[in-house]
């Protein structure tokens, strides 16, 4: 009886263990960047980071933003230097095809969200429009070079605005 008793409660001490390593692993990552460019006009600051898990979808990231400069192409056309106030993500991105400064002589990239790089569609939102937002575009976080044959690192990109080196940390 007593062998029973202790199997029993050796038993229901293992389970959280077994359900925990049957549960996905998830991501997570920090970065600051001062400056992103390489488009004809406009640069970003960018800081921020969150979690993900790409085999389940799961995504919470946030962070703040700036446009540094006026920026006149792409998903955020119409930010002027001076706005910007956070962002969010709304979903994960598989992998992607970029450029840093969207030249039509500069080779396409790819980018693949992994262990150490997240492709992302993000929000951003200018200081007024409340819970509406300003803009939407797809961005790149990595722990690794994007584009190794320009000089620098650039290590974050964002559409329509291009690239830039930030600090980057990943767990």
């Amino acid at each position: 009886m007593r062998s029973i008793a202790t199997i029993l409660t050796v038993g229901v001490l293992l389970v959280p263990i077994s359900s925990a390593h049957g549960q996905a692993t998830k991501h997570s990552f920090g970065f600051n960047a001062a400056n992103i460019s390489g488009f004809p006009s406009g640069a970003i600051f960018l800081t921020g980071g969150g979690a993900y898990d790409p085999s389940s979808g799961f995504l919470k990231t946030g962070g703040g933003f700036r446009c540094t400069a006026d920026i006149n192409q792409g998903p955020l056309a119409g930010c002027k230097a001076g706005e910007g106030i956070r962002w969010d993500s709304s979903e994960i991105v598989a992998s992607i095809g970029f450029k840093c400064t969207g030249s039509a002589g500069e080779p396409l990239k790819n980018a693949v969200t992994d262990d150490n790089t997240i492709v992302m569609r993000a929000d951003f939102y200018r200081q007024g429009d409340g819970v509406n937002e300003s803009f939407t575009a797809l961005m790149i976080v990595s722990a690794h070079d994007l584009d190794p044959v320009r000089p620098g690192t650039q290590n974050l990109w964002v559409q329509g605005v291009g690239c830039g080196e930030a600090i980057v940390n990943f767990r």
